[in-house]
């Protein structure tokens, strides 16, 4: 009997291997089929000599050919399914709704342009030719756009510098009116209205392959005055800079005012802050203690109507961060990333874009803005205040400041054993008094008269400056301080006067005197959640 069941079992395994194979015998077949013509293209291939080759764009088309015919295929064979279902009720609408089905292939690519190639002219000359490929650089760049009043506008970015500067590139700026939503709306649209864009390149050649520019647009008319709305576009031509057989021009929607967001009351009103910070990019290994020092000296300084804006180009990580944050809760610290502008190959981190956006962002926010760095303390005589100073020179659009370097390696003997406890200010107390040096010079303005600005001065303003601001104010300039981690006090002295590195010091405690009023400041403000900021 058990022999008997296994030979009924092994019977039964048979057929029914024998019902799936002849019930997929289509399969089966197209499976072998397939892998027959695989085997053959693959010995084929191996008797292909080395140059030939198959690009990738070759095997797209060929795929997307593969892919339309299968497509093809099966809606065709869906349609006859169809037109089966629907044959008792009328042959004709089935035939009719398998043609409609049908999905036409697609276009052919478009071909390549073709390459020109050398030729001999008559008289014997042979003819170079010269293909271009690519492109080398953006034509522009836009960062902001910023309205400068009822009828002007500044645009932002950066250009490719040697456009610039060996050919002469064109701009010209369009308003395009919203349709109002009172007018019938069969009525022709408002047409667009032009002006010529003025360039300003403000970096002073200090571009690599990027130049910062400047587009002011003055219209000889105000715009949006009904607040309907409408778009500004930049018409960037090259004039046949980079290749003179060609001007490429290219049309950028710059800003979009959307109906009722314009507030015109901006350009006459009060400044919401008595003084603004414009900072540079940020970027590298910075010591949040450093950074620490300077925004509790500064918010002292500028007062409660003051407001800072901090750009990270990388140096604002997380504990520097941290040391911000109180800060920008109590809301006198904007922070703004702009790590992408890395991409773009500009002098410095891009700074002197950073800046003028900065300028024409907060252009109507501010009756005074200052552009100095992070590790530049701006300081006013005992008797003096940063307003009575600003008041003394309102009579200037721009001032410059003169600068006190400060050694970065010098602290006094008193503080040994205990400097590490002590902020930056305070134990780096020996000035360069070297004669007959140029010193850079750090600056303020009154933006609204200001249409584009630099690192140390603006050049592109209305009014006058005063370069001779001494004993009025000053800055100390802790150079290369806010880049080191380490503890700066490297030598230690007891004398008043000395020579180090071959240049002449004195000894001055300025900073060093006022900053317990500043360490006291900042525990009122935001309490001890700073205290234990590291290097």
């Amino acid at each position: 009997m058990a022999k008997e069941r296994e030979k009924s079992a092994a019977g039964g395994e048979k057929k029914l291997f024998m019902g799936v194979v002849w019930n997929c015998a289509a399969e089966l077949k197209l499976l072998l089929t397939a892998l027959l013509i695989l085997c053959s293209v693959a010995t084929l291939l191996q008797f292909l000599p080395s140059r030939f080759t198959i690009s990738t764009s070759d095997l797209r088309f060929c795929i997307s050919r593969i892919t339309t015919t299968t497509t093809t295929i099966s809606t065709t064979t869906a349609a006859d399914a169809a037109a089966l279902a629907a044959l008792n009720s009328s042959s004709s609408s089935a035939a009719h709704t398998a043609s409609h089905l049908v999905v036409p292939p697609p276009p052919l690519p478009s071909s390549p342009p073709a390459v020109e190639k050398d030729k001999v002219l008559e008289n014997g000359v042979i003819k170079r030719v010269f293909n271009p490929y690519g492109s080398a650089a953006y034509n522009f760049i836009t960062m902001g756009t910023y309205r400068g009043g009822l009828n002007t506008f500044a645009i932002n970015g950066l250009a490719s510098k040697p456009l610039h500067l060996y050919s002469k590139p064109t701009y010209q700026c369009e308003w395009v009116p919203e349709p109002s939503s009172n007018s019938n709306s069969s009525a022709a649209p408002p047409p667009p209205i032009t002006t010529v864009g003025y360039k300003m390149l403000p970096d002073w050649g200090y571009g690599r392959v990027y130049t910062v520019v400047i587009v002011n647009c003055t219209f000889s008319e105000p715009i949006n005055t009904d607040n309907s709305g409408g778009k500004l576009y930049l018409l960037a031509s090259t004039s046949g800079g980079g290749d003179t057989k060609f001007n490429t021009t290219d049309r950028i929607q710059v800003l979009e005012e959307p109906k009722g967001s314009v507030d015109f009351g901006v350009f006459t009103s009060k400044p919401k802050y008595d003084y603004l910070y414009c900072g540079s990019s940020l970027y590298g290994n910075l010591s949040p203690q450093r950074v620490r020092e300077w925004i509790a000296y500064h918010v002292r300084l500028f007062g409660e109507r003051s407001h800072f804006v901090i750009h990270d180009a990388g140096g604002v990580y997380d504990e520097v961060f941290e040391v911000l944050k109180p800060w920008m809760d109590l809301g006198y610290v904007t922070l703004q990333d702009i790590r992408d502008q890395e991409r773009f190959d500009g002098y410095y981190h891009n700074q002197f874009m950073v800046v003028n956006d900065c300028l024409h962002r907060y252009k109507f926010m501010a009756k005074w803005m200052f552009f100095f760095d992070v590790d530049e303390f701006i300081y006013v005589p005992p008797k003096s205040t940063i307003k009575t100073t600003l008041d003394s020179l309102s009579e200037y659009n721009q001032f410059t400041i003169e600068q006190m370097p400060m050694n970065s390696k010098l602290c006094l003997t008193a503080d040994y054993g205990r400097y590490y406890r002590k902020w930056g200010m305070e134990k780096l107390v020996y000035k360069d008094v070297k004669k007959g040096i140029r010193r850079d010079r750090k600056y303020a303005i009154q933006p609204r008269n200001v249409y584009a600005t630099g690192v140390h001065m603006s050049q592109n303003l209305v009014g006058k400056t005063n370069h001779k601001t001494e004993g009025k104010i000053k800055y100390y300039h802790y150079h290369g301080s806010i880049a080191q981690r380490r503890e700066p006090c490297k030598t230690l002295l007891n004398v008043s006067e000395t020579y180090f590195d071959k240049t002449p010091y004195e000894l001055d405690t300025t900073m060093r005197d006022i900053a317990w009023a500043v360490k006291k400041f900042e525990l009122k403000m935001i309490g001890t959640r700073l205290q234990n900021t590291r290097q």
